[in-house]
Formats: structure tokens, sequence, C-alpha cells
């Protein structure tokens, strides 16, 4: 368990690593081949040390990797601002987000999927502008009117992930006390609930609601994100949030056991279709 930026060098090296031994290359013949010194090659394979853009294109490169989804993919990792469509937005936000956060940014924005639990606010991706603005100044302490608005913004420059050409597939699975939970007061909420209909409806969408019902779940021990790569698995990420930080997990162990979790989660949660009717029903009573 590693915080993003540590995360990401190591899953960068070990892709790297790959597709060196793929290519039939040493590490030796690799650093000749770009101009390095064959440590540099060797601390930047075991994550010991970070890559720039510039490094990763090199070697890739190097090793004839063409592909170009993969070759987007590993230069995200290595902390590339050309992310494309689904993220130039954000360089013009680093002054007000934190370092976790914009590696957040960076993997939900270069994700062919993502699986989500919520247990005490709507995801971000289907936040309304007012309940973003509500969670926000309740979740952050002493922020000026101007950066409350820059941090809204940047939650609903997210949700492009969802409009995209090929869009982010997102599954939520969401306690129905998230519905319950009046964030912002009635009238905020009446629309919150509102949208989340209309994005429960979209085709790249599944939206469930865990009832109050179904008692005590795995889920009580907290919200987690799933991030999920169609170049390969050995990317796929689980994200917890903390009051001060965000933990990245990528042990294959861990990731089978939060996807066994959000497994069970979706087993016991409402069908999509009953949860729409959940939702209007709560949302005709808000």
């Amino acid at each position: 368990m590693q915080h993003g930026p540590v995360v990401r060098r190591r899953k960068l090296g070990a892709e790297l690593r790959a597709l060196r031994a793929t290519a039939g290359i040493t590490s030796g013949e690799a650093a000749r081949l770009v101009g390095w010194h064959q440590s540099k090659v060797s601390r930047i394979e075991t994550g010991t040390s970070g890559a720039k853009p510039a490094d990763v294109r090199l070697l890739l490169d190097a090793y004839g990797v063409t592909d170009p989804q993969l070759r987007e993919l590993l230069l995200v990792l290595a902390g590339s601002e050309d992310r494309g469509d689904r993220q130039h937005w954000s360089h013009a936000y680093r002054g007000v987000l934190p370092p976790t956060y914009r590696d957040f940014i960076s993997l939900e924005s270069q994700a062919s999927a993502m699986r989500t639990l919520e247990t005490t606010v709507v995801p971000g991706l289907l936040q309304t502008a007012e309940y973003a603005r509500e969670v926000t100044r309740a979740a952050v302490d002493g922020l000026s009117e101007e950066q409350l608005d820059a941090l809204v913004e940047v939650r609903l420059a997210r949700q492009d992930v969802l409009n995209s050409g090929t869009p982010l597939r997102l599954s939520a699975v969401l306690d129905e006390a998230v519905l319950r939970r009046e964030v912002g007061g009635p009238e905020v909420m009446s629309c919150q609930l509102r949208r989340l209909i209309e994005a429960g409806r979209l085709p790249h969408v599944r939206l469930q609601v865990l009832p109050f019902g179904a008692g005590a779940h795995i889920g009580v021990t907290g919200s987690f994100v799933i991030f999920s790569f169609s170049s390969t698995s050995d990317l796929d990420v689980v994200v917890l949030d903390h009051l001060t930080s965000s933990l990245y997990l990528e042990r294959k162990e861990d990731l089978e056991a939060y996807t066994e979790a959000f497994d069970a989660l979706q087993h016991h949660a409402l069908s999509p279709d009953d949860t729409l009717e959940l939702i209007a029903a709560t949302a005709a009573g808000a």
C-alpha cells in the first residue's frame, strides 16, 4: 500500500521491463540504444527513480512499441501533460489541486473502466454543481470563494470522461444513505437525485443502490474505487480515500480482494432498474 506517485513509478517500471524482455533486449543493450548508463535503466525498471516522459518515449522507440494507447498510458504514468481530450484541462488548476488529487484525476482520465462503492456522498463523476459545492465546502475548511469555485469547476470537468468518444465505463454501488443524506437542502438534493436518474440511463453507466434492508455488508469498512485499463490489467489499481491523503493498492491479492468485494456488493444491491425506481421515489419525496 503506497501513495500514488510510488505506485505509478513501480507500475511504469514493471511495464517497461516486460516490454524490454518481449523485445529480447538486455538492460545493458537498452542503455546503449538510448545513450544512458545501465544503472538508469535499472532504477527506472525497479521504480527506484521516476522517468520523464521523454525518457519513456526513448525506451518505447528502442523496444519497437507502436501501440498508441499503450504508449499514451505509459506516458501518463510518467507524468505527461499530453493526455488527449480527456484531461488537457487540468493543467490550468495545478495551483489548487494537491498531488494526490492530480494523481487520481490522471488515473481516472485514462482508465477504461471504474468501479466504485460510495457510502456517504454521490460519486464525483455524477455530482451536480450545487451538490459538489456543498460537499467541497464541508470537506475542506478555510476555502475562499475563488478556491471553492475552482474545485467545483474541476469536479465538473472530470465528468467529461463520461461524454468522450470512448467514454469511461462506470459501475457504482451507492449505500442508500447517499440518497437520504440531505446535502445542501431539499432543492439541491432533488436536482442531484434527478441527475442520478439521467446518468443511470446511460449505456456505459451501471448504477445500483444497496438498500438499508441489506443489513451489514462488506462495504461498511469504507468507500473505494477500482480503476481498470484496457491495455493491461497489470496497471489496475484500487484507491482508498482518507481525510488527508489517498492510498493506492496495486498488489494482485489486493485487487482480487476488492474485486470480489465489489462483486458481492453488486449481488446484494438492487438491480439497475429497481435502483432508478428507488431514486425516483426518493426524489419525489425530497
